[in-house]
């Protein structure tokens, strides 16, 4: 491959473009590898369809390694696959929908389990067409509510969607185990630094689901690791350990005046102050705060839910989310129709609505919390026997600090032998550039799935569902790969292999020209900037921005046989007789 930036549509900016939020946003944009086209929505230029098919390319290798057959789906299609499984209604406003000339529904997909499941369901029949591995890579649409960070959140975007097909649960596990591998190898060759996390499972379905985490400031996900173990978890799936059953005696339930108390601070200032049930030592810990919420069910009525949390907490919404997927919650503030939650004073003990409470919410523990009345709270509310709620939930937030979960587990059978001594969580931020599930026989359930057994008996296969969000991977790379100058590409993906500079003078872009010749020659993918009325400084940024691993500048030795090689990555340069360049590059990649 031989490319020549004279006739390449290719256009650099020197300045930062106002729009761009993000590292990898201004880069590629600045670049010339993307262009906006819409909001949430950009289009590929010569260099960056480089980079795209590059990284494709290196999935679709690791993919053929464990047999995966590629295939290709319609990104428009009918509504009734998606009604029966229910998604339709699921996804609600995050699918963008349409009707055709007839007026039947489609949806542009944003993903396709429903179609994979069908195609399988048309084309197998026997234990002898299992197991199976099929994938695709295709373009995929979410109406995002507010499309941000360029190729990190847009309304379309490229992905690599895979799906596993067994006929037994060990079947699974194994196809699951096959696809960690290989996307763990795709991300070494890609040069991503990741960590793989406990998540949800969200809208997909399913239950052992994994994230894939590119380590990044700009990263939209949070996830936790572990002082003394390897837990590491988003924090959507970050469990936490209910405390063991507390047997003291508590006094009975005692109401305090607490006028002008709206934070949890001042309400715990004049606890202290007033020595409320004779203490002076009381902590926001040990408050119990009730915050409501309304609960939006696709396709049903809203619920008002009240969630009880320790009041050093905080509700985490997008934790809250992943528990009520698909639903979603926001906060409640229509007071005035509910007077019984009475805002700033709600407890728990005759609660009319539904009550979740935190896992540390466990029987037997006592709170000061809200009695119900307006300027009123109540000391020694004992869960259990004040209230009893109607479920636990993971909705409070989680914080660097706290004691890790897969550690408290492990140390409950370790107290015994005296070995107990849990670790504390870390956090960190990450883009996902990948998620895998084991569904299960969601969708082969709803669609009616089964396939002769070897002892002719209808079996049900079972799936899991591995996805790249190949496009995304694109932003996570230059998101790690960058420095104050721009881009720093890893080979594997770069948009060529070689950067031939032309200075610009007696004769130098006719050399850079019969150089980049015999590299492509050699089988080296080759840039030439050969674009004449441009100074030598100027092509040395653009080549520092665009960030193709090596770079050879054709310059002011060319007159003594030499060019000058040039490593991006590790700014090493020296100077090499213009005959041995080919032999250079290719024995030294």
């Amino acid at each position: 491959m031989l490319l020549r930036m004279s006739t390449m549509l290719l256009k650099t900016l020197r300045e930062d473009p106002a729009e761009a939020e993000v590292p990898s946003h201004r880069l590629l944009l600045r670049a010339g590898f993307i262009r906006r086209a819409a909001p949430g929505g950009y289009t590929w230029l010569p260099l960056g369809k480089l980079v795209l098919d590059r990284v494709t390319q290196v999935i679709r290798e690791e993919m053929a390694a464990i047999d995966g057959q590629e295939v290709a789906f319609p990104a428009l299609l009918p509504r009734e696959a998606y009604d029966v499984s229910g998604r339709w209604t699921e996804y609600g406003d995050d699918i963008f929908t349409l009707k055709d000339r007839r007026g039947a529904d489609h949806l542009l997909a944003p993903t396709h389990e429903e179609m994979f499941a069908l195609l399988v369901q048309d084309m197998t029949s026997s234990y002898r067409d299992f197991p199976l591995i099929l994938f695709q890579v295709q373009t995929k649409f979410r109406d995002e509510a507010r499309p941000r960070a360029g190729l990190l959140r847009g309304r379309e975007f490229l992905m690599k969607d895979a799906y596993s097909f067994d006929l037994s649960d060990q079947g699974l596990i194994d196809a699951y185990a096959q696809h960690r591998g290989a996307y763990q190898r795709i991300f070494q060759r890609l040069g991503l630094e990741h960590s793989i996390v406990s998540a949800m499972s969200g809208a997909m379905g399913g239950s052992a689901s994994e994230e894939f985490l590119a380590v990044a400031d700009v990263g939209e996900d949070t996830f936790v690791g572990c002082t003394r173990c390897d837990y590491a978890a988003n924090t959507e799936a970050v469990v936490t350990p209910a405390p063991p059953a507390d047997d003291r005696a508590h006094g009975p339930l005692t109401v305090h005046d607490t006028p002008d108390t709206p934070t949890i601070a001042s309400l715990v200032e004049l606890a202290n102050s007033r020595a409320f049930d004779g203490r002076t030592d009381w902590t926001a810990a040990e408050t119990l705060k009730n915050v409501v919420v309304t609960v939006h069910h696709p396709g049903a009525e809203d619920e008002i839910l009240v969630l009880g949390i320790p009041g050093d907490r905080e509700v985490d919404l997008k934790r809250l989310n992943a528990v009520l997927s698909p639903a979603t919650a926001t906060m409640f503030d229509d007071f005035a129709s509910r007077p019984d939650l009475v805002r700033g004073y709600i407890g728990p003990q005759g609660s009319k609505a539904r009550y979740l409470a935190d896992p540390r919410i466990a029987p037997g523990t006592s709170w000061l919390t809200g009695a119900n009345e307006p300027g009123r709270h109540a000391t020694s509310v004992v869960a259990g026997r004040d209230f009893t709620p109607d479920g636990t939930i993971e909705a409070a937030d989680v914080r660097a600090g706290d004691p890790c979960p897969a550690c408290q587990t492990r140390d409950a059978d370790a107290d015994a032998a005296g070995t107990a001594g849990s670790g504390e969580l870390t956090m960190r931020r990450g883009i996902e550039i990948a998620h895998i599930f084991q569904l299960g026989r969601r969708y082969t359930d709803v669609f009616q799935i089964d396939v002769l057994g070897a002892d002719g008996k209808p079996v049900r296969p079972t799936m899991g569902s591995y996805g790249i969000g190949v496009s995304r991977a694109v932003a996570a790379i230059v998101e790690q790969h960058r420095d104050d100058r721009g881009i720093v590409w890893p080979a594997e993906v770069a948009p060529a292999d070689v950067h031939v500079i032309g200075a610009g003078k007696d004769g130098q872009i006719e050399a850079a020209l019969a150089l980049g010749a015999e590299l492509a020659a050699a089988g080296l993918r080759v840039l030439v900037d050969d674009r004449r009325h441009l100074s030598a400084g100027v092509k040395f940024t653009d080549a520092e921005l665009i960030g193709i691993p090596r770079c050879v500048v054709v310059g002011r030795r060319l007159s003594d046989g030499y060019a000058e090689l040039r490593n991006r990555h590790t700014g090493d340069r020296h100077d090499v007789p213009l005959a041995e360049v080919t032999a250079t590059l290719r024995h030294n990649p």
